[in-house]
């Protein structure tokens, strides 16, 4: 990875008020880039974006990404040359309570970027973050490949799929070098496994979930204890972005598609084998139940192959799943203590880039 390319490079990125979104930025700004930020106003409690005090370090927009109308002037007045497109209602169970908001942020909002690139010609890279349950899963016993059927029986996996979609379409039609037009534009999907790091405050998340229990001195709810999921650092699945995005710019259509971003498959572990990890990595006597009630179906495996970025990207994680339960529960031992959460944040993206290089 090459961390001087990022110096004085102009970056858009939506979703910026994220938990991903958040660290990708905190991260670009580190290493140099003007960053403008569009998403939705943060969390008015629990903000990683605030924690990290993103609102001094780079300029923000505060609007929905399916306005299409302020999002093409944002970026017409950024005049961005790589675009990070994060934003997203990113919660399974969010989508069956609201599934027009899931498919309006997720599949309108990723068209009405990419409508906006179409007429913007200082873009040279753009990186469409979706997620690895946008496959269409039966419950395989393999991993993933880039080429497998999307689908999603769910709203938010649906939606996700149809991104991809929408991507692969604009791609073709607009992009690539077969289309006729003029535009330079390289464009690519970055499909990540289970993402856990300092900072998630979202609802229905497993380790955010936990924490709020131990806060609140209650017992953690599981829906599906043995589901197999591919867990990984969030700093992992953000350097393949950057790779990538790099790569979009000096190679271009060579790197367009889909990519998978996530750990080793032996790697890959069940919810409450990552739980008992968590409440051992901070010293607490942890239990669990089931939660009552009528839930989703969930498929009991999904793992990814990530043959393609680290036979092409040279991408690979770096973090076995147990440095990665400790540099997560590292963080959030932190808020639990009342310690300084920019800091730690700061120290662990500096040891991240020094074991990389």
């Amino acid at each position: 990875m090459d961390l001087d390319f990022w110096k004085n490079k102009t970056v858009f990125l939506t979703g910026h008020t994220g938990f991903k979104g958040a660290w990708l930025s905190f991260w670009l700004h580190k290493l140099g880039a003007t960053v403008i930020g569009y998403a939705l106003a943060p969390n008015s409690s629990q903000s990683l974006y605030k924690d990290l005090k993103l609102d001094k370090k780079i300029n923000s927009v505060f609007s929905d990404i399916s306005d299409l109308r302020c999002l093409q002037q944002e970026i017409d007045i950024a005049r961005p040359e790589i675009i990070f497109h994060m934003a997203a209602q990113p919660l399974v169970q969010h989508s069956f309570r609201h599934p027009y908001e899931t498919f309006k942020t997720n599949l309108l909002g990723t068209v009405s970027l990419l409508e906006a690139v179409r007429h913007c010609s200082s873009v040279r890279a753009v990186v469409v973050v979706t997620t690895d349950k946008c496959y269409q899963n039966n419950d395989w016993s393999r991993p993933f490949r880039e080429n497998d059927r999307l689908g999603g029986d769910d709203p938010y996996s649906s939606s996700k799929a149809c991104a991809e979609l929408a991507t692969n379409a604009f791609y073709k039609s607009f992009f690539s070098l077969g289309s006729n037009n003029k535009n330079t534009c390289a464009i690519a999907s970055a499909r990540a496994g289970n993402v856990i790091g300092g900072g998630d405050w979202a609802e229905d998340r497993l380790i955010p979930d936990l924490i709020r229990a131990i806060g609140s001195d209650k017992k953690l709810k599981l829906r599906n204890p043995r589901a197999i999921r591919p867990w990984q650092f969030v700093l992992e699945p953000l350097r393949g972005y950057l790779m990538l995005a790099q790569n979009l710019c000096q190679n271009g259509d060579k790197f367009s598609g889909g990519w998978n971003f996530g750990p080793p498959d032996n790697e890959s572990r069940s919810v409450e084998w990552v739980v008992n990890q968590v409440y051992e990595a901070l010293g607490i006597s942890g239990k669990w139940e089931m939660s009552g009630g009528k839930h989703f179906k969930e498929m009991q495996m999904l793992r990814l192959d990530i043959s393609k970025a680290k036979q092409e990207l040279s991408w690979e994680p770096m973090f076995s799943l147990a440095e990665s339960i400790k540099y997560t529960t590292d963080w959030y031992a932190c808020h639990l203590s009342g310690g300084d959460l920019y800091q730690i944040t700061r120290e662990q993206i500096d040891f991240y880039e020094e074991f990389i290089n």
